[in-house]
């Protein structure tokens, strides 16, 4: 279906704009129906606007097959074509990609081009069906074929390199088995797998298990590298004196905070079974005699006393709106006044809806059935509710990666 961009002109005015021919405008004349006394009808449905128009106009197939040969609405309905059957086919398209991660196509084109036969070989997979899987993600622009040849594109050694995002796609099959079904999900009639993933959203004990405890560190602690990178290029902890690390796993985030800051002081706190190979990271970094490392849960323990500024990365979303209130309100009893807070999440476009934010991570945390993403509007009230004031949102070169929120405690 066309795309119309249509002159200003041709959108209709409103009837009250339009003059009446007794001088007074169409708004303001008299009703008929109350003129001779019949009462007026219930609340009737809202007439079809301009834009009902138009639409009702794209979904018409004579107007479609017209469009597609008219050459000044070709292109158009040509593209909109296009973005309608990647999203029919978009399914198809991330089983792809995840296929090409699970048997390390990329990983293995990373240093130089192969032959179909040699992956083939290194895979395990028969040629012709490898011929298959490469074509598509040549078609998805992650790999280039020429003859027998398989090299990376410019996109695919950028996917092969972001740190943590095999592991990604890799634990989506997880999420996909919850959408088998996704209207008995929308329904809320599903029992999702994810819920039982990330266990440690229901407190300590929840991820007492080691190889539990390692799966989510692992994959937590790569994935961070560039929530660190986008949140330290929007905020500076220059003034700030010591940092706490509330939610921190294995330290990621604080190791890059006190690297890019020095004499920075940090506490790292969190769950006894996530910080337990924090200190090897701190170690490697140089940062052992900067650091201070508190085992405990926020819903269950205190938060340490001491920092001037506390950092919640990717925390909020993981959890409903009660704990993340009395989480806020805790985050503030222990800041002395003028001490600050940062939020950084993936949040929800604002106003428009985002791919990132509403279309991926708002489904995920209702597969996880604890949170629920936010916009950066609700964590600022959540915030001024809590206590703090001065809360800004500040922006990030990649909002599809996360965003951030800032807030003061009263002086």
């Amino acid at each position: 279906p066309a795309k119309l961009h249509l002159p200003i002109w041709y959108a209709p005015r409103p009837i009250a704009s339009f003059p009446n021919p007794r001088g007074t405008s169409a708004s303001k004349a008299p009703s008929r129906v109350s003129d001779i006394g019949v009462s007026r009808p219930g609340p009737s449905r809202p007439k079809p606007g301009w834009r009902t128009r138009l639409n009702r106009l794209a979904a018409s197939r004579r107007f479609q097959t017209w469009a597609a040969r008219f050459p000044l609405t070709r292109r158009i309905t040509r593209r909109e074509g296009e973005d309608i059957f990647d999203l029919v086919a978009g399914f198809v398209h991330s089983q792809c990609l995840a296929a090409l991660v699970d048997l390390k196509i990329l990983d293995r084109l990373l240093d130089r081009p192969k032959t179909v036969a040699q992956l083939a070989h290194e895979t395990s997979v028969p040629e012709d069906r490898l011929r298959v899987l490469l074509r598509a993600g040549a078609a998805l622009n992650l790999l280039e074929i020429n003859g027998d040849t398989v090299d990376l594109t410019r996109r695919g050694a950028a996917l092969s390199a972001v740190p943590g995002l095999a592991d990604m796609i890799g634990h989506h099959a997880v999420l996909y088995r919850d959408l088998a079904d996704p209207t008995a999900f929308f329904r809320g009639e599903t029992e999702t797998e994810l819920a039982n993933f990330w266990p440690y959203v229901f407190g300590a004990g929840a991820a007492d298990d080691p190889a539990t405890a390692a799966r989510y560190s692992r994959l937590m602690a790569e994935s961070q590298t560039l929530v660190a990178e986008e949140t330290l290029a929007a905020v500076s902890f220059a003034k700030s004196r010591h940092l706490m690390d509330v939610g921190g796993g294995t330290g990621t985030f604080l190791t890059a905070a006190l690297s890019a800051t020095p004499g920075l002081t940090g506490t790292l706190f969190d769950l006894p079974a996530v910080v337990d190979t924090a200190a090897d990271r701190f170690a490697r970094a140089g940062l052992s005699d900067r650091v201070t490392i508190v085992p405990g849960s926020f819903r269950d323990d205190p938060v340490p006393l001491g920092a001037d500024t506390i950092s919640l990365v990717r925390v909020l979303y993981d959890h409903a709106d009660e704990t993340v209130q009395a989480l806020l309100r805790t985050a503030c009893a222990a800041l002395p006044p003028g001490g600050r807070i940062v939020i950084s999440e993936p949040m929800l476009g604002t106003p428009k809806p985002s791919r990132a934010g509403d279309a991926y991570f708002a489904i995920y945390t209702l597969a996880m059935g604890t949170g629920r993403t936010r916009s950066a509007a609700e964590i600022s009230e959540l915030l001024k509710s809590s206590g703090f004031t001065g809360v800004q949102p500040r922006s990030t070169n990649r909002p599809f990666i996360t965003s951030v929120v800032e807030g003061v405690k009263p002086a």
